[in-house]
């Protein structure tokens, strides 16, 4: 390993000690460090990370929302990523802030697993029949309404091999098409299932639907899903990860699918999923009395 790429959340005090921390570890170790500008600011030891620049570890300092953003980078250079949490949950994420010099030296060993997690990516259908450019998701897309909190329409639709097959419409705050990543985040907060990693599927899951015959449904990562707006001028929003929106305009539809990159999760022995279900969000735990 001959450079790391670290990306953080907003600097801090908490950032600038662990950066400080991380910056000693990686001159032991003749180990260079590359980071994006939010993480840059007053860090002289750590360079810039331009856009063709390789690297052969990416380290995401925060909660879920860094790794995320880490992930989207580090999918462009087929690098693994490791999280080290410095939020609150911090689901995705493999190690605390105090096993920071344990864990690289773990990768360092290659006493570690990779967890190839699949991705979706998005493309906004104009009503002439053109594409947007595409997006990117190791999570969700949503798409909700924007402005005020009103319900909205939508039309869901499968893709299939030979065609399409409608789903249905409905009324609500929105949809969210999700990985099984995904699946423990907005989506379960939703009334969404949890889906175990390895299993190859879509999640869809209506936000605040207005109908007590619609829930969540399972479909297989080779099909595709469209989700068409019912109401035309609708101020609806695809939001990304939870990162970024972008708006859509009258006529718009929006086509999800499986994608063709893969984003590595790091995780250390002993660390799986069910496991981490039960230390972050409490699964199966015996009740209190």
């Amino acid at each position: 390993m001959r450079r790391i790429a670290v990306v953080g959340r907003s600097p801090g005090a908490e950032l600038g000690d662990i950066l400080d921390r991380l910056e000693g570890w990686a001159a032991a170790r003749a180990i260079s460090l590359a980071g994006d500008p939010e993480t840059l600011r007053s860090r002289p030891a750590i360079a810039a990370l331009e856009d063709d620049d390789p690297a052969d570890l990416f380290l995401a300092l925060g909660g879920d929302g860094t790794l995320l953003r880490a992930a989207r980078l580090a999918a462009r250079r087929d690098a693994p990523v490791v999280g080290v949490n410095l939020g609150q949950l911090g689901f995705l994420t493999a190690a605390g802030e105090d096993e920071l010099e344990r864990s690289l030296d773990s990768i360092l060993a290659g006493d570690h697993e990779l967890d190839r997690r699949f991705t979706l990516e998005a493309m906004v259908l104009h009503a002439d029949g053109t594409e947007s450019r595409r997006f990117l998701a190791l999570n969700d897309f949503v798409i909700h309404k924007g402005g005020v909190a009103r319900v909205t329409r939508l039309s869901l639709s499968v893709g299939l091999a030979n065609g399409h097959d409608e789903i249905g419409s409905f009324s609500g705050d929105g949809v969210i098409l999700s990985t099984p990543t995904g699946s423990t985040a907005y989506s379960l907060s939703a009334g969404g299932p949890i889906v175990v990693p390895e299993v190859a599927c879509i999640i869809v899951t209506p936000i605040c639907p207005h109908s007590l015959g619609l829930r969540p449904l399972v479909i297989p990562a080779e099909d595709s899903v469209e989700v068409t707006p019912l109401d035309r001028t609708a101020e609806l929003v695809l939001t990304v990860d939870g990162q970024f929106g972008v708006d859509l305009g009258a006529g718009d539809s929006i086509r999800v699918k499986r994608g063709d990159i893969t984003v590595q999760l790091v995780r250390f022995p002993g660390q799986t999923f069910f496991s981490t279900l039960r230390r972050k969000l409490n699964w199966g735990a015996p009740p209190t009395h």
